[in-house]
């Protein structure tokens, strides 16, 4: 082949008109993502971008939006317990899951503002 995949350069995730306040809230405030600028041309469809270690998350608006319940980005956490106190303490509810327990790995999943379903995970080795 002559192409190839270098992985993903961003996840999108939809949410309702006027999202841009509340998502900050969340996504800036309280997990510490960097708002990163929308190219202008881009900036009159809404939303707002955040940078996650090496991904960008887009928060983009969708009209008649509708949560993502079960389809969800991952996100690859050190320190995933000291996180999950964190969540925890500031009023955030977790869902636990130990289901690839076996392959070590720590994950639990939440919801933000939108109702998106989000996966943050450790690695045990």
């Amino acid at each position: 082949m002559s192409f190839q995949f270098y992985g993903i350069d961003h996840v999108q995730l939809a949410a309702p008109e006027g999202c841009e306040s509340e998502s900050r809230t969340f996504f800036a405030d309280l997990l510490g993502w960097v708002e990163i600028p929308k190219p202008e041309n881009l900036r009159k469809r809404g939303g707002v971008w955040f940078q996650c270690g090496i991904h960008q998350v887009h928060i983009g608006v969708q009209k008649d939006f509708v949560p993502a319940t079960k389809a969800h980005p991952a996100f690859h956490v050190q320190h995933i317990d000291a996180l999950r106190k964190y969540l925890i303490d500031k009023g955030i509810h977790i869902i636990d899951d130990q289901a690839r327990s076996d392959e070590e790995i720590t994950r639990f999943y939440l919801h933000d503002p939108f109702g998106n379903r989000l996966e943050f995970l450790e690695t045990d080795s």
